[in-house]
């Protein structure tokens, strides 16, 4: 009877006071842009917080400091692999890593000797995509290629300014090197020819975390907006951008440009599970290092 009054009584706060929801700050503004600027909502009022690195969310996850959060697929599973209680709700982000180059490449060969950045930290999508392509491709992640990480405006900045000559990024800071370089690889085609997938990878989804798994409808009701919030970016794509540029100081013609490589569509889990398994299952099998163990059933909302 104690336990059902609790929870009667937090429904009742969600319900009245509304939810956080943990966004990366980045590419990602743009599909919760609707949100933020109030052109889409639900039942329960969803507020936007926004993370810039990977140390900061994963401390506010663990702390179960929100009960929604919009994290990377490798980086959640190995936050659910460490014990913490947080379960994919589903995909949303499928096309956006690409690596840009400003000296001569034929093919993932040449970066032997080279040193490659990448934007947050060790443990990021593209950070365990690349090393596992390299290993695919007969060389050592961090013995014959070497890994350097930065902010991504500063990898810009150093791009730029040829100080470095190899960065795997996310869009739309792909499209910001353009002028001083050029994409030679599409992480998406290297995944779709070793996975036979047609989507692409897996990059990033809804989350929920902790107890709040017990209040079905309130998950129900943030899933049905966080998609309508997608739908709504991708079919009002300038007043999307309006919104996302007051957050991220982006130019709007760049974000618009860098829109044309990038996918954001979102699939509950329950359409899109084996992907993401496929694709978190092959990252352990050649490269474990990035991805120590392959979550189980509990990983994915039921």
């Amino acid at each position: 009877m104690k336990k059902l009054v609790i929870s009667i009584i937090l429904l009742f706060s969600i319900l009245q006071f509304g939810i956080s929801l943990l966004n990366p700050f980045g590419p990602t503004i743009f599909p919760v842009a609707p949100i933020l600027g109030e052109k889409v909502k639900g039942e329960v009022g969803i507020s936007i917080e926004l993370w810039k690195n990977l140390d900061e969310v994963v401390s506010k996850v663990s702390s179960n400091y929100s009960k929604f959060v919009v994290l990377p697929i490798t980086t959640a599973a190995n936050i659910y692999s460490s014990g913490v209680d947080i379960k994919l709700v589903g995909v949303h982000e499928w096309k956006v890593f690409y690596l840009i180059a400003n000296e001569d490449f034929k093919d993932l060969s040449s970066l032997k000797g080279k040193t490659v950045y990448s934007a947050h930290g060790r443990g990021q999508t593209v950070d365990v995509l690349l090393r596992y392509l390299l290993v695919q491709n007969g060389l050592k992640p961090d013995v014959d290629v070497k890994f350097a990480y930065a902010a991504p405006q500063e990898i810009v900045a150093l791009f730029k300014s040829k100080k470095i000559n190899f960065a795997a990024l996310p869009e739309p800071f792909v499209s910001m090197c353009l002028d001083s370089g050029k994409i030679v690889l599409d992480f998406q085609q290297e995944w779709n020819k070793i996975s036979n997938s047609s989507l692409g990878i897996p990059i990033a989804g809804l989350f929920v975390v902790g107890k709040i798994t017990e209040f079905e409808n309130v998950i129900n009701d943030v899933e049905r907006t966080f998609k309508k919030s997608v739908e709504y970016a991708n079919s009002h794509i300038d007043e999307a951008l309006e919104i996302t540029s007051k957050y991220l100081p982006i130019p709007s013609a760049i974000l618009k440009k860098s829109l044309e490589r990038t996918t954001f569509k979102y699939i509950p889990i329950n359409e899109c599970k084996n992907e993401v398994h496929n694709f978190l299952k092959t990252m352990h099998e050649l490269y474990p290092e990035g991805i120590p163990q392959v979550p189980d059933e509990g990983f994915y909302l039921k």
